[in-house]
Protein backbone atom coordinates (compact mmCIF):
# COMPACT_ATOMS: atom_id res chain seq x y z
CA UNK A 1 0.00 0.00 0.00
CA UNK A 2 2.84 2.37 0.91
CA UNK A 3 4.56 1.71 -2.42
CA UNK A 4 1.33 2.50 -4.26
CA UNK A 5 0.91 5.78 -2.38
CA UNK A 6 4.51 6.77 -3.06
CA UNK A 7 4.08 5.99 -6.73
CA UNK A 8 0.94 8.13 -6.97
CA UNK A 9 2.76 10.98 -5.24
CA UNK A 10 5.62 10.69 -7.70
CA UNK A 11 3.21 10.82 -10.63
CA UNK A 12 1.50 13.93 -9.28
CA UNK A 13 4.85 15.54 -8.61
CA UNK A 14 5.93 14.80 -12.15
CA UNK A 15 2.76 16.30 -13.61
CA UNK A 16 3.13 19.47 -11.58
CA UNK A 17 6.83 20.07 -11.93
CA UNK A 18 8.97 18.02 -14.29
CA UNK A 19 7.27 18.87 -17.58
CA UNK A 20 7.32 22.54 -16.69
CA UNK A 21 10.87 22.84 -15.37
CA UNK A 22 12.70 21.36 -18.36
CA UNK A 23 13.67 24.00 -20.91
CA UNK A 24 13.10 23.42 -24.62
CA UNK A 25 16.85 23.23 -25.10
CA UNK A 26 17.23 20.42 -22.55
CA UNK A 27 14.31 18.58 -24.07
CA UNK A 28 15.70 18.85 -27.59
CA UNK A 29 19.30 17.95 -26.72
CA UNK A 30 18.79 15.38 -23.99
CA UNK A 31 15.28 14.25 -23.09
CA UNK A 32 13.81 13.60 -26.52
CA UNK A 33 16.81 11.60 -27.85
CA UNK A 34 17.02 9.48 -24.69
CA UNK A 35 13.26 9.07 -24.51
CA UNK A 36 13.13 7.96 -28.15
CA UNK A 37 15.92 5.44 -27.59
CA UNK A 38 14.22 4.02 -24.49
CA UNK A 39 10.85 3.75 -26.20
CA UNK A 40 12.31 2.11 -29.32
CA UNK A 41 14.32 -0.50 -27.42
CA UNK A 42 12.14 -1.30 -24.41
CA UNK A 43 8.50 -0.60 -25.31
CA UNK A 44 5.71 -1.95 -27.49
CA UNK A 45 5.73 0.25 -30.60
CA UNK A 46 2.02 -0.20 -31.29
CA UNK A 47 0.63 2.46 -29.00
CA UNK A 48 -2.36 4.71 -29.62
CA UNK A 49 -1.28 7.99 -28.02
CA UNK A 50 -4.62 9.64 -28.72
CA UNK A 51 -6.25 7.34 -26.17
CA UNK A 52 -4.45 9.05 -23.24
CA UNK A 53 -5.94 12.27 -21.88
CA UNK A 54 -2.84 13.26 -19.90
CA UNK A 55 0.86 12.55 -19.71
CA UNK A 56 0.41 11.01 -16.25
CA UNK A 57 -1.97 8.39 -17.65
CA UNK A 58 0.47 7.71 -20.45
CA UNK A 59 3.33 7.28 -17.99
CA UNK A 60 1.26 4.88 -15.89
CA UNK A 61 0.50 2.79 -18.99
CA UNK A 62 4.18 2.73 -19.96
CA UNK A 63 5.10 1.50 -16.50
CA UNK A 64 2.35 -1.11 -16.16
CA UNK A 65 1.72 -2.62 -19.58
CA UNK A 66 3.62 -1.12 -22.50
CA UNK A 67 7.30 -1.17 -21.57
CA UNK A 68 9.77 -3.53 -19.99
CA UNK A 69 10.91 -2.49 -16.49
CA UNK A 70 12.38 1.00 -16.67
CA UNK A 71 14.40 3.17 -14.34
CA UNK A 72 12.56 6.32 -13.11
CA UNK A 73 14.39 8.66 -15.49
CA UNK A 74 13.93 6.30 -18.42
CA UNK A 75 10.21 6.20 -17.73
CA UNK A 76 10.02 9.97 -17.38
CA UNK A 77 11.99 10.71 -20.55
CA UNK A 78 10.08 8.16 -22.60
CA UNK A 79 6.76 9.67 -21.50
CA UNK A 80 7.89 13.22 -22.30
CA UNK A 81 9.18 12.15 -25.73
CA UNK A 82 5.94 10.37 -26.59
CA UNK A 83 3.75 13.19 -25.30
CA UNK A 84 5.66 16.09 -26.85
CA UNK A 85 6.96 14.55 -30.08
CA UNK A 86 5.15 11.40 -31.17
CA UNK A 87 1.69 12.51 -30.06
CA UNK A 88 1.57 15.86 -31.91
CA UNK A 89 4.40 15.57 -34.41
CA UNK A 90 7.76 17.33 -34.29
CA UNK A 91 6.42 20.58 -35.69
CA UNK A 92 3.39 22.58 -34.61
CA UNK A 93 2.10 22.51 -38.19
CA UNK A 94 1.77 18.72 -37.85
CA UNK A 95 -0.56 18.90 -34.88
CA UNK A 96 -3.90 17.34 -35.56
CA UNK A 97 -2.58 15.40 -38.53
CA UNK A 98 -2.22 11.65 -38.90
CA UNK A 99 1.33 10.75 -37.85
CA UNK A 100 2.94 7.88 -39.74
CA UNK A 101 6.42 6.49 -39.09
CA UNK A 102 8.77 5.90 -42.01
CA UNK A 103 8.66 2.11 -41.63
CA UNK A 104 4.88 1.78 -41.92
CA UNK A 105 3.67 0.13 -45.11
CA UNK A 106 0.10 -0.05 -46.32
CA UNK A 107 -1.00 -3.66 -45.60
CA UNK A 108 -3.02 -3.71 -48.84
CA UNK A 109 -0.62 -2.37 -51.49
CA UNK A 110 2.72 -2.44 -49.64
CA UNK A 111 3.61 1.20 -50.29
CA UNK A 112 5.31 3.35 -47.64
CA UNK A 113 2.52 5.52 -46.26
CA UNK A 114 4.67 8.41 -44.99
CA UNK A 115 5.35 9.44 -48.60
CA UNK A 116 1.70 10.36 -49.06
CA UNK A 117 0.68 12.31 -45.92
CA UNK A 118 -2.25 14.12 -47.56
CA UNK A 119 -3.91 10.75 -48.24
CA UNK A 120 -3.05 8.93 -45.01
CA UNK A 121 -5.68 7.03 -43.05
CA UNK A 122 -5.52 4.63 -40.10
CA UNK A 123 -7.49 1.82 -38.54
CA UNK A 124 -7.01 1.21 -34.80
CA UNK A 125 -7.91 -2.13 -33.25
CA UNK A 126 -7.61 -3.83 -29.90
CA UNK A 127 -6.08 -7.27 -29.52
CA UNK A 128 -5.06 -8.96 -26.28
CA UNK A 129 -5.97 -5.74 -24.42
CA UNK A 130 -3.43 -3.77 -26.47
CA UNK A 131 -4.22 -1.16 -29.11
CA UNK A 132 -2.54 -1.46 -32.50
CA UNK A 133 -3.03 0.30 -35.82
CA UNK A 134 -2.54 -0.02 -39.54
CA UNK A 135 -1.77 2.94 -41.80
CA UNK A 136 -2.94 3.25 -45.39
CA UNK A 137 -1.99 5.48 -48.34
CA UNK A 138 -5.61 6.24 -49.15
CA UNK A 139 -9.19 5.62 -48.09
CA UNK A 140 -9.71 3.11 -50.91
CA UNK A 141 -7.08 0.70 -49.59
CA UNK A 142 -8.25 1.32 -46.03
CA UNK A 143 -11.79 0.32 -46.96
CA UNK A 144 -10.54 -2.80 -48.74
CA UNK A 145 -8.86 -3.83 -45.50
CA UNK A 146 -11.97 -2.86 -43.54
CA UNK A 147 -14.26 -5.07 -45.62
CA UNK A 148 -11.83 -8.01 -45.85
CA UNK A 149 -10.99 -8.33 -42.14
CA UNK A 150 -12.59 -8.62 -38.70
CA UNK A 151 -14.47 -5.38 -37.95
CA UNK A 152 -15.40 -6.36 -34.39
CA UNK A 153 -11.97 -5.49 -32.97
CA UNK A 154 -11.78 -2.04 -34.60
CA UNK A 155 -11.79 0.79 -32.04
CA UNK A 156 -11.26 3.85 -34.25
CA UNK A 157 -10.84 4.86 -37.90
CA UNK A 158 -9.34 8.18 -38.98
CA UNK A 159 -8.88 9.74 -42.40
CA UNK A 160 -7.29 12.96 -43.67
CA UNK A 161 -9.63 15.82 -44.57
CA UNK A 162 -8.67 16.91 -48.08
CA UNK A 163 -8.77 20.66 -47.44
CA UNK A 164 -7.47 21.02 -43.87
CA UNK A 165 -5.17 17.97 -43.92
CA UNK A 166 -6.31 17.22 -40.36
CA UNK A 167 -7.26 13.80 -38.98
CA UNK A 168 -11.03 13.33 -38.81
CA UNK A 169 -13.38 10.55 -37.73
CA UNK A 170 -13.85 8.34 -40.79
CA UNK A 171 -17.31 7.26 -39.71
CA UNK A 172 -18.57 10.86 -39.67
CA UNK A 173 -16.84 12.08 -42.85
CA UNK A 174 -18.27 12.73 -46.31
CA UNK A 175 -16.55 11.18 -49.33
CA UNK A 176 -16.46 12.37 -52.92
CA UNK A 177 -15.98 9.70 -55.57
CA UNK A 178 -15.42 9.89 -59.31
CA UNK A 179 -13.59 13.23 -59.31
CA UNK A 180 -10.69 14.29 -61.50
CA UNK A 181 -8.35 14.23 -58.46
CA UNK A 182 -6.37 11.02 -58.09
CA UNK A 183 -4.61 9.57 -55.04
CA UNK A 184 -1.47 7.40 -54.94
CA UNK A 185 -3.55 4.39 -56.01
CA UNK A 186 -5.67 6.13 -58.64
CA UNK A 187 -9.38 6.81 -58.14
CA UNK A 188 -10.15 7.55 -54.50
CA UNK A 189 -12.82 8.19 -51.92
CA UNK A 190 -11.80 11.71 -50.96
CA UNK A 191 -12.79 12.63 -47.37
CA UNK A 192 -14.18 15.88 -45.96
CA UNK A 193 -15.16 16.88 -42.45
CA UNK A 194 -18.48 18.39 -43.52
CA UNK A 195 -21.00 18.19 -46.35
CA UNK A 196 -20.44 21.80 -47.46
CA UNK A 197 -16.75 21.16 -48.17
CA UNK A 198 -17.58 17.96 -50.01
CA UNK A 199 -20.08 19.79 -52.23
CA UNK A 200 -17.55 22.51 -53.09
CA UNK A 201 -14.94 19.90 -54.03
CA UNK A 202 -17.45 17.85 -56.04
CA UNK A 203 -18.40 20.91 -58.07
CA UNK A 204 -14.81 22.09 -58.61
CA UNK A 205 -13.43 18.68 -59.58
CA UNK A 206 -16.30 17.06 -61.46
CA UNK A 207 -17.12 14.57 -58.72
CA UNK A 208 -19.80 11.99 -59.42
CA UNK A 209 -21.23 11.38 -55.95
CA UNK A 210 -20.96 12.29 -52.26
CA UNK A 211 -21.29 9.30 -49.95
CA UNK A 212 -21.26 8.76 -46.19
CA UNK A 213 -19.26 6.05 -44.46
CA UNK A 214 -22.18 3.72 -43.75
CA UNK A 215 -23.15 3.75 -47.43
CA UNK A 216 -19.74 2.70 -48.71
CA UNK A 217 -19.87 -0.85 -50.08
CA UNK A 218 -17.19 -3.40 -50.82
CA UNK A 219 -18.34 -3.62 -54.42
CA UNK A 220 -18.17 0.15 -54.79
CA UNK A 221 -14.65 0.28 -53.36
CA UNK A 222 -13.23 -2.37 -55.68
CA UNK A 223 -15.06 -0.83 -58.62
CA UNK A 224 -12.84 2.25 -58.22
CA UNK A 225 -9.96 0.18 -59.59
CA UNK A 226 -11.70 -0.41 -62.92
Amino acid sequence: MLKKILFIISIISYALSSTNTYTDSIKQKKIYPIGKKVFTKKCNQNINLSSYSSITKLQTALKNTICKPLKPKQLEYAAIYLWDVKRVGKKSKDRGKIIVSKDEKCPVCGMFVYKYPRWASQIFYTKHQTTHHYSFDGVKDMMKYYFDNDKSIISKIVVTDYYTQKAIDATKAYYVIGSTVYGPMGHELIPFVDLKSAKVFKKDHDGVEIIEFDHITKHGVYKLDE
